[in-house]
């Protein structure tokens, strides 16, 4: 008895040695690297020859193979859980048998005896929820797991972007996206088992899962191997739960809103009356159907929303409610040992109704109800997996699956009431509407993947493929009669056209569009993990990959192929004991097109704009469109006419792809037995930018073009000016394609991003008692471009932003970009007070983003689009020789503050015969800290030149205030 406590005591105390290999993944950055995204493997060494077993006790899964001639072994594809794993030569047990647990895209290391007979039990599971590994030389990546046990503990929203921001150098960006390492929002890409969810329309968010259907994530934050493109940012990967032999049922009470302080009301933003609160009942159960054989796990959810707020100008009152079933499902067969499959579903439909009522910020009462607007997002998804266990040595995983994310908002005043705004004073709507869009959309995504593993010696050969099909059936316009109208100050020039001082105009933009658009995804991919010696591994890979992106008519009009991305990493066990780690990668990767470019340019898109000047009146009752008198200039549809165009002319012939490479190279090293520490150096740079255009040809005609600022571009126009385009012609857009004042023809700057940064990292395991989770990041994102997307200016379609609509955009455009956060700090920590009591905590704190100052016009043309030039003059003065122009350089006219986020949470937990309780009361933003985030950063606007925007500098976002979660779970 004295003996077994004492191996016990021995077992335990090399876990917790080991964990520190992990304490840094499972908080923090790095990770074995070497398993597909939907589940984990298992490596290691033992005695040559010997029988290694793994079996779940969960599932009864069970797998053998042999250990070489040198003792490795390994276990690809293993479903995410807990293992027992033993080791028998001649019939004779090597090591007795040990408890493990396989974690999410990891390779776990659990080495059983040597060739000597002696035990070297290098990763064993720490009690509590933590996987524990050692430092791994198959360890090459950049990634943080969360497993849904920590977040319990944790005061952490239950979501995935939550979840995602644990990381370091990952934060919330604009639009609702996330930002991994100073990309835009729209470089990322989320699997959920396997399943590619990414919202392809505009690569910003994904389809959500609730809380209680998913079990582990991972953050790839950066080093990513081959298996995965299509981002130049990150990946965030899920698993969901899965049934086992035990039947099991549950229920999950989550009540939001709670503890909510009142928002700040700012000038032009009124958030004082804004209130969202959500509760939500979810109902799961799990078993076997067949007893180690066919498992179930099925889950409803239950949402109700009811929130209000105002809009911006607290000229609109908005009262929201939500129906937002949620049902998902997971079936796992284990046809034998050698042979699994996985089929799982969920339906995120959701439908949100919206009255618009007339509101008095004096009095904080609404009005007369002017609409109300049915939204309605989401839809049906669903993947089958097979894997395949062939040989010891070789193993293969395939998937089909299709994901599905509809749009669609429908206004009951839709059909007869028009956009209208007075943007003299606000940009707020007026009248019986606020619609800025009618729109239906469904996207629909068909993806298949091939993956393979063959070990042979010294190497692990991965290779595999995987194709997308993207298709988006799409029709938007704005409410009303088609029209949105516009009431605004007028410079020295409209339309260009010279006005008088003083001039009131109204501009009428009439958008819209109707098709179905396509986009294949392909790629091929190979890579070699060499162990060059006992201590040091080299990854060597190369993925291939190709984009085509298809017109309203099928046909091929942006096509990219033969992307060639290789990745290099090593792995260097430093002193051959597991404990420090020095590893490095380089690796490079390709970022799509849209699926937006296809259907605001490669289809029946109409974006025609007028100008008049107005009478000075609107028109009676709640629909008041302006007087319109005589029209200014002639109609402006160069975005678009209403027909398919020659799209020839409209894209670059020969077009560059997208990409960014990466360079990462970090240190890890174990410090006693609960602690580690990491440090690691990354630098990416972004290369090229696929973007439209305003050319001007050799006939003095302009026209957009998609292409790539700064380099060749070839595209079909007019070459004898006889009106007519006749064929193609290749210009270099470093020098020309823009015509000044003057007759000189210039050219726009190559699109630069880089970004530099230094991770700091403390962690300490959880052991029953508390853990601990500290990381700085110190980062530079320097540049003239940000991304596909636009913070500074609110430019959501992504790859067709106004960064590059003519050369002028980008004079002064150099600088400190807007997901620049020099300084981030992260802690986070969780302190069991009883056996049932534990209380956590966490920060984020961070420095604000630079802010700009945008004019409009230039000294050198008299075109009117934005850019970092400011006139100083009177108005009709900006275009003569005695206008006054200042250049204003990018992120150079503010630094926004620091903002400090800090929860706190205590949870309960206690067991009554079978039933399992777990609650916990969770506060964020406990100061209530409601520091700007985001400010006006337009000190002039378009088609006012020399007048100074009122709202400059005037804040457009803010911390959101303090609010509390309750949540409480009971297992059966």
């Amino acid at each position: 008895m004295k003996a077994k406590r004492l191996v016990s005591k021995r077992l335990r105390k090399s876990a917790l040695c080991a964990a520190m290999g992990l304490c840094l993944s499972s908080g923090l950055l790095w990770q074995p690297a070497f398993a597909a995204n939907t589940d984990g493997s298992l490596v290691g060494r033992t005695t040559p020859g010997a029988t290694v077993t793994v079996r779940s006790p969960d599932t009864g899964f069970t797998r053998t193979v042999t250990a070489d001639a040198e003792g490795n072994y390994r276990f690809p594809f293993l479903p995410v859980g807990n293992y027992q794993v033993e080791a028998t030569r001649d019939g004779q047990q090597v090591t007795q048998p040990l408890q493990t647990s396989i974690s999410l895209g990891n390779a776990t290391v659990l080495n059983m005896g040597g060739g000597d007979g002696a035990t070297n039990l290098a990763a064993v599971q720490v009690t509590g929820s933590r996987v524990i590994t050692p430092v791994d030389v198959t360890s090459t990546e950049s990634a943080t797991n969360i497993r849904r046990e920590e977040i319990e503990r944790l005061p952490v929203q239950r979501d995935i972007t939550d979840v995602a921001t644990l990381a370091p150098g990952v934060n919330r960006g604009e639009f609702g996206g996330i930002s991994f390492g100073g990309s835009s929002v729209a470089e990322n890409t989320v699997y959920i088992n396997g399943l590619n969810v990414t919202d392809f329309y505009n690569r910003v968010g994904f389809s959500s899962l609730p809380f209680s259907f998913l079990d582990e994530f991972q953050i790839k934050t950066g080093g990513y191997s081959v298996e995965y493109g299509r981002s130049t940012g990150g990946v965030i990967n899920a698993v969901t739960r899965r049934g086992t032999n035990e039947f099991q049922g549950g229920v999950d009470l989550v009540v939001d809103g709670l503890w909510q302080a009142e928002g700040e009301n700012h000038p032009n933003l009124f958030r004082r009356w804004d209130e969202s609160r959500q509760n939500d009942y979810a109902a799961w159960g799990s078993g076997a159907l067949i007893q180690d054989r066919l498992f179930f796990f099925g889950i409803y959810e239950k949402r109700d929303l009811d929130s209000q707020n105002t809009d911006d100008g607290g000229e609109n009152f908005f009262d929201n409610r939500g129906d937002n079933d949620f049902w998902g499902a997971k079936l796992d067969w284990q046809i034998n040992d050698a042979n699994l499959l996985e089929l799982f579903g969920f339906s995120d439909k959701s439908k949100t109704v919206s009255d618009n009522y007339e509101f008095d910020t004096t009095t904080g009462r609404r009005g007369q109800l002017r609409n109300t607007v049915t939204s309605e997002n989401g839809g049906d998804n669903w993947a089958a997996t097979y894997t395949g266990y062939f040989t010891d040595n070789f193993s293969m995983k395939a998937m089909y699956g299709e994901n599905e994310r509809s749009a669609s908002a429908l206004g009951a005043n839709d059909d007869r009431c028009s956009l209208v705004q007075d943007r003299r004073m606000s940009d707020s709507f007026l009248g019986c509407t606020s619609n800025t869009s009618v729109i239906d959309r469904n996207d629909t995504r068909e993806a298949t993947r091939l993956d393979f593993e063959w070990n042979i010696g010294d190497h692990l050969l991965r290779f595999g493929a995987d194709h997308e099909t993207n298709t988006s059936d799409y029709n938007s316009h704005y409410p009303g009669d088609g029209l949105r109208y516009e009431v605004n100050n007028a410079g020295a020039r409209v339309n260009g056209v010279d006005v008088p001082a003083g001039t009131v105009y109204v501009r009428t933009r009439q958008v819209a569009n109707q098709g179905t658009f396509e986009t294949e995804n392909a790629a091929y991919y190979i890579e070699d993990n060499w162990n060059v010696t006992s201590n040091l591994l080299l990854n060597l890979g190369v993925r291939v990959e190709s984009f085509d992106n298809k017109d309203a008519a099928g046909h091929s009009y942006i096509k990219l192929d033969n992307m060639v991305a290789p990745r290099f990493g090593f792995s260097w066990d430093m002193n051959g004991d597991g404990r420090s780690k020095l590893f490095g990668n380089a690796g490079r990767y390709y970022l799509p097109v849209a699926n937006v470019i296809n259907i605001k340019q490669a289809g029946p898109f109409l974006d025609a704009r007028r100008f008049y000047f107005w009478d000075g009146t609107f028109a009676p009752g709640d629909n008041p469109i302006p007087g319109l008198g005589p029209e200014i200039g002639t109609v402006d549809d160069s975005q678009g006419d209403g027909s398919v165009a020659d799209l020839r002319g409209e894209v670059d012939k020969d077009m560059d792809p997208v990409y960014q490479d990466e360079y990462i190279l970090g240190f890890q090293q174990v410090l006693g037995e609960k602690w580690s520490w990491g440090v690691s150096g990354t630098y990416r740079k972004m290369h090229n930018a696929i973007d439209d255009m305003e050319v001007v040809n050799a006939c003095g005609d302009s026209g957009f073009v998609m292409g790539n600022p700064g380099q060749d571009l070839t595209y079909f126009t007019d070459t004898d000016c006889d009106g007519e385009s006749d064929g193609f012609v290749t210009i270099d857009t470093s020098k020309t394609g823009w015509e000044l004042r003057d007759g000189t023809m210039i050219g726009w700057v190559k699109p630069e991003r880089t970004y530099k940064a230094v991770e700091l990292q403390l962690d300490r395991a959880w052991d029953d008692k508390w853990s601990f989770n500290a990381t700085y990041v110190w980062s530079q994102s320097k540049g003239n471009y940000e991304g596909p997307v636009n913070s500074d200016t609110d430019f959501s379609d992504s790859g067709r932003t106004e960064a590059f609509d003519n050369p002028f955009v980008e004079i002064g455009g150099y600088g400190y970009l807007p997901n620049d956060h020099r300084h981030q700090i992260k802690l986070r920590g969780n302190y069991a007070i009883t056996d049932h009591w534990i209380v956590g905590a966490s920060l984020d704190a961070k420095s604000g983003r630079p802010m700009s100052e945008y004019g409009a016009g230039n000294p050198f043309d008299d075109n009117e689009f934005l850019t970092h030039y400011i006139c100083e003059s009177e108005p009709s003065l900006c275009y003569t020789p005695d206008g006054q122009w200042r250049l204003a350089q990018r992120g150079t006219y503010d630094t926004l503050p620091w903002t400090y986020n800090l929860g706190a949470s205590l949870a309960y937990n206690a067991t009554f015969g079978r039933v399992k309780l777990n609650a916990k009361f969770a506060v964020y933003n406990l100061l209530n800290d409601q520091r700007v985030i985001e400010r006006n950063e337009t000190r002039q606007e378009e088609e006012g030149v020399g007048l100074m925007n009122p709202f400059f500098g005037q804040g457009t976002a803010y911390q959101s205030p303090r609010s509390a979660q309750f949540i409480l779970s009971l297992v059966f």
